[in-house]
């Protein structure tokens, strides 16, 4: 047998935990203070990020399934107003856990009865010996927190974690601290903002490559990456494979090909799944540094998206948007029903969505007839100068 053949592809894949990729299992207290400790949390940043939680329901009497489950459904949902309910016969595995919680920006985790890919130590003399049966549970300790009484770490948990001084300390009473170690922790976790300009079209309405164009004194694609890449930490051209790129810019050839843009988008997060995308079209030559700095500097990464509502239909402008990592599984499951088309994607998701400041800015240049329109307001912006 060969040794180098691979019988699964070489993918990229995100640093999942079990649920998601900000997840922390709070363990050494009872139930009840790791419940009152996660809605303190969740009531003071929920706000401003998507926080989920998850625990397990305990007691000694007989479960009665809920709702039609009992009678024999598998699946049980109903519009409760405030809120939505889905009650789920059958198990969910890791692969399920993830792409449920895909959106939540961190969850915390019940460590009684769950594990998570970190933890929060709580010291609480009263569960010593419940944590010490969890010792193995502790791979990526994030924070302690010492129970009133407690004054120091238990030895059995120095020994199991050798830079156990490196991690900081609170006291479990301090409920202002705890909140901003999270905060600070999610805004560490911040990803990445990578460029992506789309130039991988045919042209077909133009007559000829609308990417190569000189409207600013090079190819517009090649202006763009430029554009972008004062706001990017890397910027690609999406192009297709017979597409001959300059060196000196990076290329990113589409692998989802026959889709368009969609395939590009889903292109670039196959290459780098944990960064966020800001999109742009090379077919926007009156696009500026001010639209670019105003989507950049509202960018909200709690949401699946943060784009432009279109002067031109008012729908979402899904060719010139930051696309976040939980984006991704998004697409791909509007790919699985049947759906290539982006901006139905952010109609139907959560996303954020700015009203442009200046709206010519989003003008696409598809036709003979769009090029004259717009070369005449470039003359006419020129002599203004």
């Amino acid at each position: 047998m060969n040794k180098s053949h691979k019988k699964h592809a070489s993918l990229k894949r995100p640093p999942f935990g079990n649920f998601g990729r900000n997840e922390w299992a709070l363990v050494g207290a009872p139930c009840i203070t790791i419940k009152l400790l996660s809605d303190r949390i969740i009531k003071a940043l929920c706000a401003d990020y998507k926080i989920a939680y998850v625990d397990t329901v305990h007691n000694d009497e007989v479960t009665v399934l809920p709702g039609r489950l009992e009678n024999g459904a598998w699946l049980d949902y109903s519009d409760e107003l405030g809120y939505k309910r889905l009650n789920h016969k059958a198990g969910f595995n890791t692969f399920k856990l993830r792409e449920t919680f895909n959106q939540s920006d961190f969850v915390l985790v019940n460590g009684n009865h769950h594990q998570a890919k970190a933890q929060v130590v709580i010291i609480q003399e009263s569960k010593k010996s419940s944590l010490q049966k969890r010792i193995e549970q502790l791979t990526d300790v994030a924070l302690f927190l010492l129970a009133e009484g407690s004054v120091e770490i238990f030895d059995f948990v120095k020994e199991a974690i050798p830079n156990w001084q490196a991690v900081p300390t609170l006291s479990l009473e301090d409920a202002g601290a705890i909140i901003d170690f999270f905060r600070s922790k999610i805004q560490q976790a911040k990803p990445k903002l990578n460029g992506l300009v789309l130039a991988g079209g045919k042209s077909e309405r133009m007559g000829f490559d609308k990417a190569a164009i000189n409207w600013h004194g090079r190819e517009q694609h090649y202006h763009m990456t430029d554009l972008l890449n004062q706001y990017c930490n890397e910027v690609h051209i999406s192009c297709r494979a017979e597409q001959q790129i300059d060196a000196g810019y990076n290329r990113l050839t589409d692998t989802f090909t026959g889709l368009g843009p969609y395939g590009g988008m889903l292109s670039a997060f196959r290459e780098q799944p944990d960064a966020a995308w800001l999109v742009v079209a090379c077919d926007l030559p009156l696009l500026s540094e001010r639209t670019l700095n105003n989507l950049v500097k509202n960018r909200n990464v709690s949401s699946v998206a943060t784009t432009y509502k279109s002067p031109f239909d008012n729908f979402p402008e899904p060719l010139i948007t930051i696309w976040e990592p939980k984006s991704y599984p998004v697409l791909l499951s509007f790919l699985s029903q049947g759906y290539s088309c982006p901006r139905k994607v952010l109609i139907n998701t959560d996303v954020k969505v700015l009203d442009p400041p200046y709206p010519d800015e989003l003008t696409n240049v598809n036709t003979p007839e769009d090029l004259e329109k717009v070369k005449a307001v470039l003359n006419a912006k020129a002599i203004a100068k």
